[in-house]
Formats: C-alpha cells, sequence, structure tokens
C-alpha cells in the first residue's frame, strides 16, 4: 500500500471513531449536568459528597473531551505530530480520570442509596409546606404505584398529618388508584371519611417506593458506568490510530528528508544553465562527453573577415 493512501485510510478512521467519540463524551456531559443541576430529580434534593463529586468528575470529562477532539481533528487534518502527540497524552489523562470517577461511583453504591433513602424521608416529613420537592414525590407515587418509601405508615411522620392528630387514614392524593383532589390541598381521605373532606380517594397503594426508587438508582448508575466504559474502548482505539498515524507521517517525514538529501537541487530552477566547465588556458571541457577536450579557436582578423578554409601553402616556388 502506498504511503499517501495509507495515511488517508488512517485519517478517515481517526475521523470517524473521533465522532463517536465526541457523541459518547457529550453523552457522559449531559449525565454530569443532570446529577448536578436537574431540580426534577431526587438526586439533587440533597445530594451526597460522593454524588457531587461524581457528577463534577462526569461534567469535567466531557469537557475535557471536546477539546481533546478539537486537537484531534487538527492534528490530523493538518498532518501536525506535534499535536498529534499533545491528543495522545490527553487520552491517558482522560482514561485515567474515568476510572477515577468509575471506581468511585461504584464503590458508593450503597452510600449514595442510603442517602437517596434520607432524602424520601425528609421530603414525606415536610410534605404539604409548599416544598419544590412535593411535586417531585407526588410524581414517584402516581406514576410508579407506590406509596410512602416502605409504605403508607410512613406518612404517619409527616408534620402536617401529626399536627392534625387523626385517626382517619390521610394520604397524598397521589397514593391513591383513582382521587379527586381539591384545588387547594393535595390531601385525600377514603370515601368512607366524613372529615377531613381535603378530597376523595379509593383504595391506596400499599407498596412502598423504595425497591421502585433504587431499581431506577442501579439503572442510572449502569447508565453512567456503561456510557464510561464505552468512553474508554473508544480512547484505546483512538489511541491506536493515533499511534499509526504518528508514526507514518513520521515515516513520510523521513523519506522526503532523504530525498532532498540526495538531491538537494532537485527542486531548483536554473532556467537555460551552461553545463561547459570553461577553462581560460586550457579550452573547455564539454560535460556531455567528459573525454573530449576542445582548444580554443583562434582569434579571427577583424580586417580579413572573409577568409579561405581550404589548404594554404606558405612555401615561396619561384
Amino acid at each position: 500500500m502506498k504511503l499517501d493512501v495509507k495515511i488517508q485510510l488512517l485519517n478517515f478512521c481517526f475521523e470517524v471513531f473521533n465522532f463517536i467519540f465526541l457523541a459518547l463524551g457529550l453523552s457522559v456531559l449531559g449525565c454530569g449536568l443532570w446529577i448536578l443541576f436537574d431540580g426534577g430529580s431526587l438526586l439533587t434534593v440533597n445530594p451526597s459528597d460522593e454524588l457531587r463529586v461524581v457528577g463534577a468528575g462526569l461534567m469535567l470529562i466531557g469537557l475535557v473531551v471536546l477539546v481533546v477532539c478539537v486537537v484531534g481533528i487538527i492534528g490530523a487534518v493538518r498532518e501536525l505530530r506535534l499535536l498529534l502527540l499533545v491528543y495522545m497524552g490527553l487520552l491517558v489523562v482522560l482514561v485515567l480520570g474515568q476510572l477515577f470517577v468509575t471506581l468511585l461511583l461504584l464503590m458508593n453504591r450503597e452510600k449514595i442509596e442510603r442517602g437517596l433513602d434520607e432524602t424520601v424521608d425528609r421530603i414525606i416529613s415536610g410534605y404539604g409546606a409548599g416544598n419544590r420537592s412535593d411535586p417531585l414525590m407526588d410524581k414517584i407515587q402516581n406514576y410508579e404505584g407506590c406509596c410512602g418509601r416502605t409504605g403508607p405508615s410512613d406518612w404517619l411522620k409527616n408534620s402536617f398529618i401529626q399536627s392534625l392528630n387523626l385517626t382517619a387514614k390521610l394520604l397524598p392524593c397521589s397514593c391513591f388508584r383513582s382521587s379527586r383532589p381539591t384545588a387547594d390541598s393535595p390531601w385525600c381521605s377514603n370515601l368512607n371519611v366524613s372529615t377531613p373532606q381535603y378530597g376523595t380517594g379509593n383504595g391506596s397503594y400499599q407498596e412502598g417506593c423504595r425497591q421502585k426508587l433504587s431499581d431506577w438508582l442501579q439503572e442510572n448508575i449502569l447508565t453512567a458506568v456503561g456510557m464510561d466504559v464505552a468512553l474508554m474502548l473508544i480512547q484505546v482505539l483512538q489511541f491506536v490510530f493515533s499511534v499509526y498515524l504518528y508514526r507514518t507521517l513520521g515515516r513520510r517525514a523521513e523519506w522526503e528528508k532523504s530525498d532532498r538529501l540526495a538531491d538537494p537541487k532537485g527542486d531548483v530552477d536554473y532556467r537555460e544553465q551552461n553545463y561547459a566547465y570553461m577553462d581560460p588556458v586550457d579550452g573547455y571541457i564539454d560535460s556531455a562527453h567528459p573525454g573530449h577536450h576542445h582548444d580554443y579557436p583562434e582569434p579571427s582578423d577583424a580586417a580579413h573577415l572573409d577568409y579561405d578554409h581550404g589548404y594554404h601553402d606558405d612555401r615561396d616556388y619561384d
């Protein structure tokens, strides 16, 4: 395979994998932003320190991926070996950072899950006071078909229900299979209870939300880890292509250098050149026939320009 064709093929493969690398990097960046700033997620209500570190790490990895992709594209398109070296160094740093974030996430899964349980307990305790997390709890119970963290009894810890000192089964309307909440209250009670009638509901969910929240958390952790692992695999392939491209460009540069040394004047245009060496004493030597020596012609007499090229005998016969 010709060297230029090989370079073009390596460039094409490099850019294809670089595009995949960029797409995965943007996904990791989005995952980090979701962990840190999504107001509609339980993870952002009271995030743990470990979760903040994971979110910040994923976001930083995504940003670095963007920079690395730009460096790699410029280095490959313009065939700059120095940028390819920088690109390979950044890939190594990225892999180390991703290993750290992945291991941190896997080792702290149980701690993050305990923090999630504590967050749900705090939401249940302060529910009904107009907190930002109230609609989030309603959404979880309504769509997942569950009530409380471990069951409906968790709502006995709610400060509002405790202040009423009621024996009736008062629960959020999202705990009931079918309910008609009033406009001014999120609470509902059973149909056979007359007071307090904040709303009506029929048949509350008996299953708690803990297991479903745990499954949701594990799915998101595995998704983040999967994207991280896929990103590392792409980086390994990118590193291999970068090494081959770097070596191939170096080989071509060496060949071009050797060609210039072998023919240093090959590219110089001297227009019309006289390759005959002129010797003022011995005449000149024809470069095309160096074995033939030519004497300089005798200077002609300006007064006798018309001369006979025949044989002249200078002897006097008289």
